[in-house]
């Protein structure tokens, strides 16, 4: 694992010059961000599986173009990339049937083992699907930047240097999308369970 930036440089060099075990050390270090940024865009933990091990793959070829600097943003933006590039891709080509899709279209981010009960458990993936189905509602602009603030935790800046966009659109794209997810959530708190219902009285 990846413990201080001098020992993430040194994983990198080694990795540059063909050193798997460096790779895949830090791979493990920025696989959860990757898979949940993957998966926030993507909508479907299928999908960002597969984003997620394209995107590494692509980090693994593209090491000779990495120029120092932050490597969790580097490699945050080929993710980011591939996102796009799917998604295009599936707008190109028929939609697939509901029978296609299956059963899997729905299964959200695993529940850990120490859940606190079957119907907490339930009802926290009812919430994500309410959440993830709002999220997906948004531009594909405003949603990743969404997505690496409030989920990911990142900074103003990291977004800047990621998306490569200038500070200003960064922040008003994040408040369109929060104002968009707050509206969202307010018109299904019918199908939510009633423990995450807003109260119009507060």
């Amino acid at each position: 694992m990846v413990s201080n930036p001098q020992n993430e440089q040194k994983l990198i060099r080694q990795a540059m010059k063909g050193n798997l075990d460096a790779f895949n050390a830090l791979v493990l270090a920025y696989q959860d961000n990757a898979y949940t940024l993957a998966y926030r865009i993507m909508g479907d933990s299928e999908s960002a599986a597969d984003v997620t091990q394209d995107s590494f793959i692509t980090a693994y070829r593209r090491l000779n173009t990495y120029r120092g600097g932050n490597f969790r943003a580097w490699v945050l933006r080929i993710v980011t990339n591939t996102c796009y590039d799917e998604l295009r891709r599936r707008k190109r080509r028929p939609a697939a049937s509901l029978e296609e899709m299956g059963a899997d279209m729905d299964d959200g981010i695993p529940i850990p083992d120490d859940a606190p009960s079957p119907e907490q458990a339930a009802q926290q993936n009812e919430l994500n699907s309410a959440i993830q189905n709002c999220i997906s509602s948004l531009s594909e602009s405003q949603r990743t930047v969404m997505v690496m603030s409030d989920i990911e935790g990142m900074s103003y800046q990291e977004i800047v240097d990621i998306l490569g966009m200038n500070l200003g659109t960064v922040k008003s794209r994040l408040s369109r999308a929060r104002v968009s997810i707050r509206d969202c959530l307010q018109s299904v708190q019918e199908l939510l369970p009633s423990i995450y219902r807003l109260d119009n009285n507060e």
